[in-house]
């Protein structure tokens, strides 16, 4: 990640600036639990995208400091709402903030992130920005409510989780690479292609989420192997067994979804990896990345298309 962003890391670190300032809150379990979840690490692709498409329009302002932050805080606001609608107690190898705080506190943590991005995406004054993230912030909610909806339903097919998947998170990659192109002044081409470019990578980005829920390491992924399976997620993985498994292993994989719960693990993972569900996850990841790369043919040449090229590679090929 730090050859990734080399180009851009003066600009990530004034992103980690307004990210601090803008944190602050007279109420001291606001800033305690918004501090703890921001400052616990994670990728800053969505911000990174940002700086990454304005540096490729030619952008030598300081909004796209503000904006990267704004799209940092709306997806802050999601990992605080989502792990209490999992349960989830490890998030990037640390407790999360609803076991170390409370439901409570993340939840109102959250939606106090989510107006802060309001207020900071109000300042710069723009309503087509204004509009992108709105939107945004309203289809990744639909989102949230159709993953909850399709929990232990065994017969969702692979559209079905590619909806959730584009909704709930791809769709602030597609808004986070949009913004750089308005605020650089892009023609309607560099803007409409940018924004695919961000929904085909966040697709990318989640089909191999959700392989390493069955083959990464815990201490790179920072979360419990297994969590989609407890919590009745019929993610892609899972999807092919269905599809293409034996009575048995199909029989395993319906009970498991429907169910929720760890007990069937091993004879899951068993199943995915007879059937090679993993590989056509990864396969379908490749592709979405290739999407991507594609979508940048009309950016000019700079260093910042290389590197938005190379986010399409690691997205597809990460471990972690």
């Amino acid at each position: 990640m730090e050859q990734l962003y080399s180009l851009i890391g003066a600009d990530m670190k004034a992103v980690d600036e307004v990210i601090r300032q803008r944190l602050h809150s007279e109420v001291a379990l606001v800033r305690q639990v918004a501090e703890y979840i921001v400052q616990g690490g994670g990728k800053r692709l969505r911000p990174a995208l940002v700086l990454l498409s304005a540096g490729a329009m030619g952008y030598r302002g300081r909004h796209h400091h503000e904006l990267a932050a704004v799209v940092e805080f709306i997806h802050t606001a999601t990992l605080l709402h989502d792990d209490v609608v999992d349960g989830s107690n490890l998030r990037r190898g640390r407790e999360t903030a609803n076991a170390l705080f409370g439901n409570a506190a993340s939840v109102l943590v959250g939606d106090f992130l989510y107006s802060r991005a309001f207020q900071m995406m109000v300042a710069v004054d723009d309503m087509r920005i204004m509009r992108v993230l709105s939107n945004a912030t309203n289809v990744i909610a639909e989102g949230e409510v159709l993953q909850l909806m399709n929990c232990h339903d065994a017969d969702i097919d692979e559209q079905g989780y590619l909806q959730v998947i584009r909704y709930k998170t791809a769709k602030l990659f597609e808004a986070a690479a949009q913004l750089g192109a308005i605020i650089g002044g892009g023609e309607a081409a560099v803007e409409q292609g940018l924004a695919v470019y961000g929904l085909h990578l966040g697709t990318a980005f989640q089909l191999i989420d959700d392989v390493l829920d069955y083959s990464g390491a815990e201490v790179e992924t920072g979360k419990h192997l297994g969590d989609d399976l407890a919590e009745g997620k019929p993610t892609l993985p899972l999807i092919f067994v269905l599809r293409n498994g034996n009575a048995e292993q199909v029989a395993c994989v319906r009970r498991a979804i429907e169910n929720g719960g760890r007990e069937d693990f091993p004879l899951v993972l068993a199943a995915i990896r007879a059937t090679g569900a993993l590989e056509y996850a990864r396969q379908k990841a490749r592709a979405e990345a290739q999407l991507a790369a594609s979508a940048l043919d009309a950016l000019p040449s700079s260093q910042y298309k290389d590197s938005l090229l190379e986010l399409c590679l690691f997205a597809a090929a990460r471990n972690y």
